[in-house]
């Protein structure tokens, strides 16, 4: 009955159009073909607007010149319908992909191309600025809005084919069953150059169609054929969907600068560029956000006017200014212009899609700290507590999927590190956009509620956090990703329940020490010394234990005066609180002489290496770890203080106590191990002390993977010795490979990358590389005065190979100058 109605409301003329589609389809009536394009409006929409199409438009004079495009483009400015979105400000930040899509659209080739990325990205506004920059290079550009209406779309696309001179007597045809409509516009497309097509906001391309085959089987709308450029915008970012021969321009949140510019260009008398860059970075660059505050602090009435003052309010009336909602949110044309709302269009088609976990697990995610989340933390069974309703492992693969696809999460690779077999080590990660985050955050989904989400969270972060620390090597990644998660864990924990929490998470900082990983293990101690101060007080013995932690930490991360005052201060309290003897005491006398070293004041560190090796002996026996540790820290101060031989004998005893105690593997031996090399060094046994820097690099790369702190000053330590055996280009290749893993891992400013420069800037120099030595010695005696002072041992170090540096190249520019001989 349906067909036959519809037959009857199209005509005789379309009639032939529609059996066009059956057979196209390959369907047996009317009926099914309406439930492919979208139901009985869409039916109709297809039927009457090939009747429209029926009256040909109205021609249009040639226009020469131009390009190959020349005499459509006047033809196109004529469809005021087609034309594209105008741009209200410069376009910041995007300046390859507008190359890129400028090329592409003067290419000869044509094709298809999709600029996708998550909601708020500004998709269409790059996409309207490349519509601008190809009118004004003579293409002829037509816009076309996606409505999700696929009879729309062929509307659409019929009429820019018969603009471009699609011939009636073809339209006909199609009209009449003997040829598929699609067919013939895209036969059109193909033969007709300087053309680009937009097809703006495709964000359900599955509905393309005609008929229900996806876009990159290239048999719909949507093609790579033409002659011209087709350019889609969407949030689907998955290459399946759009096919192997679609060029992808997936859009990132804009660099600080930029997101500056753009705050600028909307309130430029709203602060300088390094503040408008600031404010940028904490609005994650994403333009919607951008241009929501920009036009906030133009607006003269605003509460804030400067970009200060509005990212100091961020932090407690975020939902007032970016997250507010819209009253008319249910349009999506205004869902798409609204922060708060624009991440939900593709939530709420994720879920319409039949992906019902895709929403609570990005809300479980929006309520962990804004970075990167172990895949593994992600179970069923914490959707499960969380929601209230059963979770598969299938649905939430598939939901995770989904949120990936359309650019709600992604999924940064970790890089592998070496295991103890052998075998590259990584770890699965999930991460949020921060405004995402912090947008997606702000409302729980139907069925859920935080109180509930937040105690699932607590008890699964819980029993990770365990298995964790039992997992010893293995654990290393995912206790790095845990550690920013963790704060939150401990301050929402009853009174009742603190100390088993501390202890856990104690636990976990020890496994973060033996990672190396020092910045997330300062993070964690940092909280737990808060946390115990403030449930026990300043003076309890758990809470001087955390703070002697938190020092060590902090002269991992190169910080080594703020160490020193906190091992200090700690010190002080310990011998009050626990008495001298006590082994905390000890083991904060202990940790002092370390920062002290790390400071330069080598003999106030051996003096109280020597006073705690002596008080350890004595009390703890002299096979016991740390008094091992004592004698290994003694040698190290004497080493500084140019008394190698002492040195040298102290880690020679303390080696062979550590292979016996602990065994040849432990990181202890190593150490020790290293450290008996460079004393060997500094004797001028350089072939011996290669050799066991060597033995040393081999087994730490082994144990304790590449990118190990330890490792590194293993391989620093062995390009040295290949640098005094005359080997200059095996050790400048080391210390180039440890300076850049060092920057990377530790950052430019440790003291560990300064001294990575100082070794290359030698092995440059022994290789008569004296200008580019130099340049190094130059850098690194700045940021050595900076970061150490003008009096360390190490800057003036930095100042003498500077000098030998520059005396080099002096002399080698005099040796360059020509001779002249003197005239009588």
């Amino acid at each position: 009955m349906l067909g036959r109605l519809l037959w009857a409301l199209a005509g005789a003329a379309v009639a032939g159009g529609i059996a066009w589609a059956v057979a196209r389809v390959g369907l047996e009536t009317a009926d099914q073909l309406s439930s492919v394009i979208g139901g009985t409006v869409g039916l109709i929409g297809l039927a009457v607007s090939l009747v429209a199409l029926r009256s040909p438009v109205p021609a249009t004079p040639p226009v020469t010149g131009g390009g190959a495009g020349g005499r459509w483009v006047r033809a196109a400015a004529a469809h005021a319908s087609y034309h594209a979105p105008a741009i209200q400000a410069p376009v910041r930040g995007r300046d390859s992909q507008l190359a890129d899509l400028q090329r592409l659209a003067a290419d000869r080739e044509g094709g298809l191309v999709v600029v996708c990325g998550t909601g708020g990205l500004g998709k269409t506004t790059l996409a309207a600025q490349a519509a601008q920059q190809a009118e004004t290079g003579g293409r002829a550009v037509f816009w076309v809005r996606w409505q999700d209406d696929a009879a729309r779309l062929a509307h659409d696309l019929t009429r820019i084919a018969q603009v471009l001179g699609l011939p009636e007597t073809r339209l006909h045809d199609a009209q009449n069953g003997r040829a598929a409509l699609v067919d013939v516009v895209w036969e059109q497309l193909a033969a007709v150059r300087g053309w680009v097509i937009v097809i703006d906001n495709v964000d359900t391309p599955r509905n393309l169609g005609p008929g229900s085959e996806p876009p990159g089987s290239y048999r719909g709308w949507v093609r790579p054929d033409g002659a011209g450029l087709l350019l889609v915008t969407s949030r689907d970012t998955a290459p399946t969907t759009w096919g192997p021969r679609a060029r992808l321009v997936p859009l990132e949140p804009l660099a600080p600068g930029p997101s500056g510019a753009v705050l600028r260009d909307a309130a430029p008398a709203a602060g300088t560029a390094e503040e408008a860059a600031a404010l940028g970075e904490r609005l994650g660059g994403l333009p919607l956000a951008l241009d929501t505050a920009g036009r906030y602090l133009a607006n003269p009435t605003s509460r804030y006017r400067t970009f200060t003052a509005y990212q100091h309010a961020l932090a407690t009336e975020f939902g007032d200014l970016v997250g507010a909602e819209h009253p008319q949110a249910a349009d999506p044309e205004v869902a798409r212009s609204v922060v708060r709302h624009t991440f939900d269009l593709s939530l709420t088609q994720l879920h319409t899609d039949g992906y019902t976990l895709a929403r609570p697990a990005l809300f479980l995610l929006a309520l962990l700290a804004p970075a990167p989340v172990p895949r593994a933390f992600l179970t069923p069974a914490l959707l499960t507590d969380a929601t209230g309703q059963t979770a598969t492992a299938a649905e939430l693969d598939a939901a995770l999927a989904a949120l990936h696809q359309y650019g709600l999460i992604n999924t940064p690779a970790t890089p592998p590190t070496g295991s103890g077999g052998g075998q590259a080590l990584t770890v699965g990660q999930v991460v949020l956009h921060p405004l995402v985050h912090d947008v997606i955050a702000l409302t729980a989904p139907p069925g859920t509620d935080h109180a509930t989400c937040h105690t699932a969270l607590d008890t699964h972060l819980t029993q990770t956090v365990h298995d964790t620390t039992s997992a010893g090597r293995a654990g290393w990644l995912t206790a790095r990703l845990l550690a920013p998660h963790l704060p939150p864990l401990l301050h929402r924990t009853p009174h009742a329940d603190f100390t088993t929490t501390r202890n856990l998470l104690t636990d976990l900082a020890y496994t973060l020490d033996d990672a190396g990983a020092a910045g997330e293990q300062h993070l964690l101690l940092q909280c737990l010394l808060d946390a115990e101060t403030l449930h026990q007080g300043p003076g309890h013995p758990d809470t001087l234990g955390s703070r002697n932690n938190l020092g060590l930490a902090l002269n991992a991360l190169g910080r080594n005066q703020e160490s020193a005052d906190l091992h200090q201060q700690t010190l002080t309290d310990s011998e009050r609180v626990l008495g001298p003897d006590h082994p905390d005491t000890l083991s904060s006398r202990s940790n002092l002489g370390l920062a002290l070293n790390a400071l330069g004041r080598h003999q106030e560190s051996a003096d109280l290496h020597r006073q705690t090796l002596t008080d350890r002996e004595r009390l703890l026996g002299p096979d016991h770890p740390d008094t091992l540790g004592s004698r290994n820290n003694l040698g190290i101060a004497l080493y500084e203080l140019g008394r190698y031989q002492e040195s040298a004998d102290l880690q020679r005893q303390t080696l062979t106590d550590y292979e016996r105690v602990l065994g040849p593997d432990h990181p202890r031996t190593l150490s020790s191990c290293s450290n008996l090399a460079s004393a060997l060094y500094a004797l001028g046994h350089h072939q011996e002390s290669a050799d066991l820097h060597q033995q040393t690099l081999t087994d730490s790369e082994r144990v304790l993977g590449p990118d190990h702190p330890d490792t590194l000053s293993s391989r620093s330590n062995l390009g040295l010795a290949l640098n005094a055996l005359g080997r200059h280009q095996e050790s400048a290749d080391l210390h180039q490979q440890n300076l850049t893993d060092s920057e990377r891992l530790l950052g430019p400013d440790h003291p560990d990358t300064l001294k990575g420069r100082n070794n290359l800037g030698i092995a440059l120099y022994k290789l008569g590389r004296y200008q580019e030595s130099a340049d190094l010695q130059q850098q690194n005696l700045t940021d050595r005065e900076r970061v150490l002072g003008p009096d360390h041992p190490h800057t003036l170090v930095s100042r003498n190979n500077l000098a030998a540096a520059r005396a080099a190249v002096a002399r080698t520019q005099r040796r360059r100058l020509p001779w002249q001989r003197s005239r009588r």
